[in-house]
């Protein structure tokens, strides 16, 4: 199954989900971009959302206004859905409207090798990005082990260049892949500190130490953080 979240009242950017992109409110063109690989829902706190959703034919489920994260949302809606502990729920954020089926695919699969590994609690992927790239804070970046094991995550440039200058970094995109299980059990850990600095939920599961398998992937897709980024994704469509 495949849970985007979708909370309309964004303090960066409100009603970013339903911005129109050719047309088609943002949400549901990142469901319509996944729907090949699973059964996607919309999690959503707006009757809004709702609404749309079914008019595009794609569900969507009520879910509270009070969660913290995108995580917490989609476990509502899983268990609202009644998933079995092992169905596999794959979290793509619901502004990533031209996320390519095989980056989705590649989680989905990662996730279902890791499986039964209990130490392993999210699966997530990253793209190499540039030195200049690097120096967004909203394109947050990841150093893993020579497993590819997440050693931390941050929206500051890591790692840092002290001595000479580096064009290797690693950019986290923010699609997660859980068993039912492994989301309960994420979901029933206390928050940390450090996932309210950064304001990144993962961190939460590298706090209490447990640990987030990563794959490398090649992707043209952007997340939509601002009214530039929006500009941007509509003229991308248009090309």
């Amino acid at each position: 199954m495949i849970i985007i979240p979708a909370r309309i009242g964004s303090s960066r950017f409100p009603n970013k989900v339903l911005a129109d992109i050719g047309g088609i409110p943002m949400v549901i063109r990142t469901a319509m971009a996944v729907q090949d690989i699973d059964d996607v829902c919309i999690a959503t706190d707006a009757q809004e959302v709702i609404e749309i959703a079914h008019k595009h034919n794609i569900k969507a489920i009520m879910t509270s206004e009070a969660h913290q994260s995108g995580t917490d949302r989609i476990y509502e809606a899983a268990q609202k859905l009644g998933l079995d502990e092992n169905e596999i729920i794959i979290n793509v954020q619901g502004d990533e409207p031209f996320i390519e089926t095989a980056v989705v695919q590649a989680i989905y699969d990662l996730t279902a090798k890791n499986r039964e590994d209990e130490t392993i609690m999210m699966n997530s992927c990253y793209k190499r990005i540039t030195n200049p790239e690097a120096d967004d804070p909203n394109i947050v970046k990841v150093v893993t082990d020579t497993d590819d094991i997440a050693l931390y995550f941050s929206r500051a440039k890591i790692p840092y260049p002290r001595d000479h200058h580096f064009d290797d970094y690693k950019g986290h995109l923010g699609i997660y892949g859980f068993t039912m299980h492994s989301l309960k059990m994420f979901c029933s850990l206390k928050d940390s500190a450090l996932e309210h600095i950064e304001k990144l939920e993962q961190l939460r599961a590298l706090h209490h130490g447990y640990k987030v398998a990563m794959i490398e992937v090649e992707t043209e897709s952007f997340g939509i953080d601002t009214p530039e980024d929006l500009e941007r994704a509509v003229k991308h469509h248009r090309l």
